[in-house]
């Protein structure tokens, strides 16, 4: 079940790709599946305290280090899906053709 927060409860974690969400386990073990895009603090002291964007709190198992790393990995994977279809060419301005647009050009 998803909350509005983007939290999901399961258990256990499932495997896979789980679109914009990574996995983590709450306190009592269950599994816990989290937007990552709503994530606006990860702290520890001592409990790792994760913070959304909606103002929910969540206390995980994993240490704010491993958030991160879960997070910073799902943000990989991303732009490596990204990638495919850039190259240099794609990255310059257009260049105006002219004699094709009905106006005419001041003369000198």
């Amino acid at each position: 079940m998803v909350s509005a927060g983007g939290v999901r409860d399961e258990s256990p974690p499932r495997k896979g790709k789980t679109g914009n969400m990574i996995q983590l386990t709450r306190l009592n073990n269950k599994g816990l599946t989290v937007n990552s895009d709503l994530i606006k603090f990860v702290e520890q002291s001592p409990d790792t305290l994760i913070t959304l964007i909606t103002g929910e709190k969540i206390v995980v198992r994993e240490s704010a280090s491993a958030v991160l790393d879960r997070i910073v990995e799902f943000r990989r994977s991303v732009l490596r899906g990204l990638s495919f279809g850039l190259d240099a060419s794609s990255l310059r301005p257009p260049v105006a053709e002219s004699g094709g647009t009905g106006e005419s050009e001041p003369e000198e």
